[in-house]
């Protein structure tokens, strides 16, 4: 899914589904619990808790070059007091740019906090998505921790995300890159149209094109610009960027049009949240 420095840059709950001989773990990745600012920050935190009383386990990620802090002992005081006790893991990600005196550091004092604010983890992981270090180990221990039980989707399926949300997912993301601290909070993607072209194949064994109308919607006039760039470049790169993903998830050219709209203030707004998909 996207990927980002930014916080709280996801807005959805993503499931990605792993099937193994052994057994199949649905992993629902969710929105980071923040302090909310605006009605979009409150819907999202009732994503996450309601998220929690739905799943067999918790993964609670923090980052390894990070210090343990006054919000990681939030979440934590905030998950050892649901109701129905279930397995935790403390996932300490990030560990390929960080230094082992960092990792040693960051898991010694999540232990502590997690221990000052009663909460009883089941293990303590740091791993790496990046080098792949330790990420077969914590499968093991989810899968381990799971309840017997039918799978709950084919073995072939890996996401039940619909292919437009991770189309508007891909553009967000390449829109997301070199913009100022407050600008990510303003974006959001719909996608308008899509359809597969009749007529006019592309040069890989006669597969469809397909069309992609989209819009990027910031809150404020000023902010329009600054997604356009200068004769339009930073739109261009960021329909360029976009098209790579989205070509790589349908598996055939893509002709992409993408239209800047500004939706004043959208993240504090009901109505403009519900068509925007919140």
């Amino acid at each position: 899914m996207i990927t980002s420095d930014r916080p709280q840059t996801t807005r959805r709950t993503v499931r990605g589904v792993l099937s193994r001989p052994d057994g199949q773990l649905v992993i629902v990745d969710t929105p980071g619990l923040h302090k909310p600012r605006t009605l979009l920050g409150e819907r999202l935190n009732d994503l996450v808790r309601s998220t929690w009383t739905e799943v067999d386990a918790i993964g609670f990620c923090v980052a390894a070059n990070e210090k343990t802090g006054p919000g990681d002992r939030n979440l934590a005081r905030e998950i050892a007091g649901l109701k129905g006790k279930k397995p935790v893991f403390v996932v300490v990600t990030k560990t390929d740019i960080a230094s082992r005196d960092q990792i040693a550091t960051r898991l010694v004092s999540m232990q502590r906090a997690c221990t000052e604010e009663g909460l009883e983890a089941a293990q303590f992981v740091p791993l790496s998505s990046v080098d792949g270090s330790n990420v077969d180990e914590l499968v093991e221990m989810l899968i381990a921790a799971m309840p017997a039980g039918p799978a709950l989707y084919p073995a072939t399926e890996i996401t039940d995300e619909p292919e437009q949300s991770l189309i508007a997912e891909l553009i967000r993301e390449a829109a997301l890159a070199g913009v100022n601290d407050e600008l990510p909070h303003s974006i959001a993607v719909t996608i308008d149209e899509m359809s597969t072209r009749d007529a006019g194949r592309d040069s890989r064994g006669g597969s469809p094109m397909v069309d992609i109308h989209a819009t990027i919607h910031v809150e404020r006039e000023s902010q329009k610009p600054i997604i356009i760039g200068k004769g339009g470049v930073r739109l261009k790169a960021i329909g360029s960027k976009a098209r790579v993903g989205i070509e790589s998830l349908l598996g055939t050219q893509v002709y992409l049009n993408i239209h800047v709209r500004v939706a004043k203030e959208w993240q504090r707004d009901p109505k403009q949240l519900r068509r925007l998909g919140f």
